[in-house]
């Protein structure tokens, strides 16, 4: 006896395939983080992250050009500090003239249009690379939150339409919202990343920074004592609950494919949008195995994101954020 019900009916050709589609992706559903130097006429390539670079102000209104030629509407900016502008309390993040606040201002003169969001974190700033000021081989986390509370301030004062507080210390979204709210920023959203796991995928991107912590006597060589246990779960609802309830807009998970199951957590729990951030580590394992012919990049870049999206994912930040989108044009 044959089944009466045959699931390939809805599987036997691309139109059909198409029409009963559950997930699907857009342009929309992508941010492009941008790394940024001092300098001019800079492009320099990420020898951890191949096709990927840092830019100089003036070519990065270039690519913030071809990202909103590609129909992806926000950004994502880091940026590369000097080091000999780096020191233990954050002094040259809260500079009304740094390279951040000045990025914010070039990429909104370029593309009005374009939302503009920013990291807010100390380690680029750090002559310990870590995400807040050290002490006696602690990670301070009331003294570094007033830091990172400015840090935000001065960037929403440049432009910026949402902070991207990526520190995990407590408190830091509560301290900023009231810090915003004083100042009269009411409208500047903020992107708490909520769930950020102490993974071992952020090399590349310590390396296109300068950012990883320093291998120095009597402290921390991680980050484990601010970002999450990878083996955690509940906790990333714990987190994100406490972010939502002191003001954040939009809650992370970070990094992505391996935290799937927390996105899916958080998506079942708040009413709220979820970003993902699939990382620099995913990108260059993808990059790497690609580059030896071992997969087909455009197919797993395709299916990954795809992956993220059907997790539940509101907003993927990606690498092969404009590789994706120019893909999607293409079906």
């Amino acid at each position: 006896m044959y089944p009466l019900r045959r699931n390939r009916r809805l599987r036997a050709s691309q139109a059909i395939r198409s029409l009963v589609q559950e997930t699907t992706l857009s342009p929309n559903d992508f941010q492009a983080p941008l790394f940024v130097v001092e300098g001019k006429n800079i492009k320099d390539e990420i020898s951890s992250m191949p096709g990927y670079y840092r830019f100089s102000l003036d070519l990065l209104v270039e690519e913030v050009k071809l990202i909103w030629s590609l129909g992806i509407k926000s950004v994502l900016l880091f940026v590369k500090v000097e080091q000999n502008l780096k020191d233990n309390k954050g002094t040259e993040a809260i500079n009304p003239d740094g390279l951040m606040q000045r990025a914010v201002k070039t990429v909104k003169d370029a593309i009005p249009e374009m939302l503009v969001m920013t990291d807010v974190a100390l380690d680029p700033y750090s002559i310990f690379g870590h995400d807040g000021i050290v002490e006696k081989g602690k990670i301070l986390n009331d003294a570094s939150v007033d830091v990172l509370s400015q840090m935000a301030l001065s960037h929403a004062q440049a432009g910026a339409d949402f902070v991207a507080p990526s520190d995990m210390m407590d408190g830091r979204i509560l301290s900023i919202r009231e810090a915003l709210e004083h100042e009269g920023f009411y409208d500047t959203g903020i992107m708490s990343y909520s769930a950020k796991y102490a993974s071992a995928f952020y090399g590349p991107f310590r390396d296109a920074l300068d950012s990883a912590p320093v291998d120095t006597k009597d402290i921390p060589k991680d980050k484990k004592t601010y970002q999450m246990d990878i083996a955690n779960r509940t906790e990333a609802i714990r987190e994100t609950q406490m972010d939502i309830d002191e003001g954040a807009d939009i809650v992370m998970v970070k990094p992505g494919l391996c935290y799937l199951d927390i996105v899916r957590d958080l998506k079942n729990t708040f009413d709220v949008p979820i970003a993902v951030y699939q990382v620099s580590g995913e990108y260059a394992m993808i990059k790497a195995a690609a580059q030896r012919g071992w997969l087909d990049e455009n197919a797993v870049i395709l299916e990954q994101s795809m992956a993220i999206k059907r997790a539940g994912a509101d907003l993927i930040s990606s690498y092969y954020s404009k590789d994706v989108a120019r893909l999607i044009s293409d079906l």
